[in-house]
């Protein structure tokens, strides 16, 4: 039995779906593909990814292509009621709503992973952490998984490194066509996004202090610069650091950068990225919102602790009055911005992305007997596909190699 808020909301739902399906190509290629072949006949998928019209999609390619889907979303905040509704009208298994509590959302969490699923696809990694704290029970029919993010992965490979995985995962984040496309094209247009829409201020002439410069701190970067912006970066990879500097940034510790911002967007899958100390070194009217997955890279329970007052300044604003007078503003109460005060990447960056899921979810079911690490890369071939599929829908062609070039490619003696 589902459990989301409203059915009556289904119609709603349907219309977003229905946008990103035409705007899909690659997704509406492999719902034909597993609609006729149906790679995931009696193979039940627990997944946990931000619940909006994308994810949707995905669930439905995946449900074409056979499996039965227990669907919920990986942050209470993007969760969206009608398209949660617009699922379960579809006959597939939700268990989410926008808001949910932390109790509720465990308890969402536990209910799709109470159904012996056999795929798992995470965002984040808190599926796969339940299945090896509180739904040890269900390890047993559990072939394999796939993970959405960077901080998911940061979790794996902990887990991994401490001989602590129970099964094979696929780092869906590393593969080619999801980080050079959705963590710096995706995310940075999408947050931008989210903090234009919910702030209604300019960006131009303003100082954007972006934490993190991995791929998706490349891309909000790229664009704080595009809308105007004077941008400092903060690392703690001195590579990075230095990519940013011959990118054309100021680069600078945080707590430097810290009296200097007026928009800071932390990018880096760590937690206490920006702490008290930073807090009362900022100016007045700063703006802070969060790109990582958990709302753990700003000290939300510190500035809480400190705060002398807060007040909603508007919907996903709230404003924090320090000791020392200064008013600074948080988006989305520190969560992902892009998806908490947006509707996240834009559907065709998400439809490389949601590709890479289904092929490597494919793949695990394929490769079954064959799965002997628990971390695995996503398999260059499946890479290649989507590339291939999604130049072709962008109407563009590339060179082939002759023959002769590929002896001399391989050849001993060039």
């Amino acid at each position: 039995m589902s459990q989301i808020r409203d059915i009556e909301l289904a119609p709603s739902g349907a219309h977003k779906i229905e946008w990103v399906r035409r705007n899909c190509p690659l997704l509406r290629s492999l719902y034909e593909d597993f609609s006729n072949t149906k790679p995931f006949e009696g193979k039940k998928i627990a997944l946990s990814i931000h619940l909006e019209a994308k994810t949707a999609y995905l669930c439905k390619v995946l449900a074409a292509g056979g499996a039965e889907m227990f669907i919920t979303g990986s942050n209470p905040l993007s969760t969206q009621d009608d398209v949660a509704a617009a699922l379960v009208a579809d006959g597939l298994n939700v268990y989410a709503w926008h808001g949910a509590t932390d109790e509720e959302y465990n308890a969402h969490i536990s209910e799709v992973l109470s159904h012996q699923a056999n795929i798992i696809i995470d965002d984040g990694g808190d599926l796969v952490h339940m299945l090896h704290t509180t739904k040890k029970d269900q390890l047993q029919y559990v072939i394999g998984g796939c993970e959405e993010t960077t901080t998911g992965i940061i979790r794996l490979k902990a887990m991994d490194k401490n001989n602590q995985l129970e099964f094979p995962m696929v780092l869906v984040n590393n593969a080619d066509c999801k980080h050079l496309f959705d963590n710096r094209y995706g995310t940075g247009q999408s947050v931008w996004d989210g903090i234009n829409r919910t702030t209604n201020l300019i960006v131009a002439g303003k100082i954007a202090v972006v934490a993190g410069y991995g791929w998706c701190g490349k891309g909000v970067a790229m664009r704080a610069k595009a809308l105007g912006a004077r941008v400092i970066v903060t690392e703690i990879d001195p590579v990075k650091a230095i990519e940013a500097v011959m990118d054309g940034f100021e680069v600078m510790p945080m707590k430097e950068a810290a009296r200097y911002g007026d928009f800071f967007i932390t990018v880096t899958g760590c937690a206490g990225v920006i702490d008290e100390e930073d807090f009362m070194e900022m100016k007045e009217g700063a703006i802070l919102c969060n790109a990582g997955h958990f709302d753990v890279e700003i000290d939300m329970k510190r500035l809480r602790e400190i705060a002398v007052s807060k007040e909603e300044m508007r919907n996903n604003i709230i404003g924090y009055k320090l000791p020392n007078g200064t008013n600074i503003y948080v988006l989305a109460e520190g969560r992902l911005v892009n998806l908490a005060a947006g509707d996240g990447h834009p559907a065709e960056i998400m439809d490389m992305s949601f590709a890479i899921q289904a092929l490597s979810a494919k793949y695990l079911v394929e490769h079954e007997s064959e799965l002997k690490e628990k971390i695995i890369d996503v398999p260059r071939e499946v890479d290649m596909e989507v590339a291939r599929r999604k130049l072709k829908f962008l109407g563009k062609e590339i060179d082939e190699l002759t023959t002769y070039q590929t002896e001399y490619l391989n050849s001993s003696s060039l």
